[in-house]
């Protein structure tokens, strides 16, 4: 009789092997073996398709908003009081008579400078007069009291909210409530009288000027500047005296000439050229 093999590795899930009758009987369950490597991990399944978003339900409508209350009117403004007289300004006292200014004195010749005479003595100045009061300032008067505000209007009742659910149409807005008229300004309070200005005292009188101190003695004087016209001023140790100037004698027509004299007077002369520029004075040893 033939001996069968049969060799099972791996099978999944597990199920019974049947022989038939002419093999011999079924040996008992082996022991388990070891457990195998894990086998890799195979590759990643692709990522479904994300669902529709669910339908979003309707806004609910806004409520309409009730209408503005009227506003109520102002009140009146309280009258100004009226407003202090002010003092009056005193007068003016009268200003005192000046002293006589004394004689001025002659006139002396142009020089040099004679010294100064002594100067006179000043006058006192007077005394001033002392001066007046002051007016009394008047008192203010009261400020009007400031008139009562008037009430404010009600408020009107705001709109019930309306129910969620497909947007409602906005309600108007209410009217506006009138404005009060405003009161009327009080009078202004007359201005007082102005008190009266004290008076100035007079003015004392001016001192005698002082006397004219005496003439210094003459100095020199230049002689007649008459008819003499371009001249400079020149001394001989006596006397002062106007001289002409020794100038050049007239440039023009003259380009190229040079400056000589005589002795007496200056005058203008040609240069002489040699008559033979190509004649060559040759010398040797």
């Amino acid at each position: 009789m033939s001996e069968t093999i049969i060799v099972i590795e791996s099978i999944t899930p597990q199920v019974s092997v049947t022989f038939a009758a002419d093999q011999g009987p079924q040996g008992g369950q082996g022991a388990t073996g070891p457990t195998g490597p894990t086998g890799p991990q195979g590759p990643k399944g692709e990522q479904g398709d994300q669902g529709n978003p669910g339908p979003t339900g309707p806004t609910g409508g806004i409520g309409g908003i009730g209408p503005t209350g009227p506003t109520g009117p102002t009140g009146d403004t309280g009258a100004t009081g009226s407003t202090g007289s002010t003092g009056a300004t005193g007068a003016t006292g009268s200003t005192g008579a000046t002293g006589p200014t004394g004689p001025t004195g002659s006139t002396g010749a142009t020089g040099s400078t004679g010294d100064t005479g002594p100067t006179g003595a000043t006058g006192s100045t007077g005394a001033t007069g002392p001066q007046g009061p002051t007016g009394a300032t008047g008192s203010t008067g009261a400020t009007g009291a400031t008139g009562a505000t008037g009430s404010q209007g009600p408020t009107g009742p705001t709109g019930s909210t309306g129910a969620t659910g497909s947007t409602g149409a906005t309600g108007s807005t209410g009217a506006t409530g009138s404005t009060g008229p405003t009161g009327p300004s009080g009078p202004t309070g007359a201005t007082g009288p102005t008190g009266a200005t004290g008076l100035t005292g007079a003015t004392g009188a001016t001192g005698a000027t002082g006397a004219t101190g005496p003439t210094g003695p003459a100095g020199e004087t230049f002689p007649s500047q008459t008819g003499n016209t371009g001249k400079y001023l020149q001394t001989n140790g006596s006397s002062v005296l106007w001289s002409a100037v020794d100038a050049l004698p007239s440039q023009t027509g003259n380009s190229g000439k040079y400056l000589t004299t005589n002795g007496t007077a200056a005058s203008w002369a040609s240069v002489t050229t040699d008559p033979n520029p190509n004649i060559f004075m040759l010398g040797g040893m």
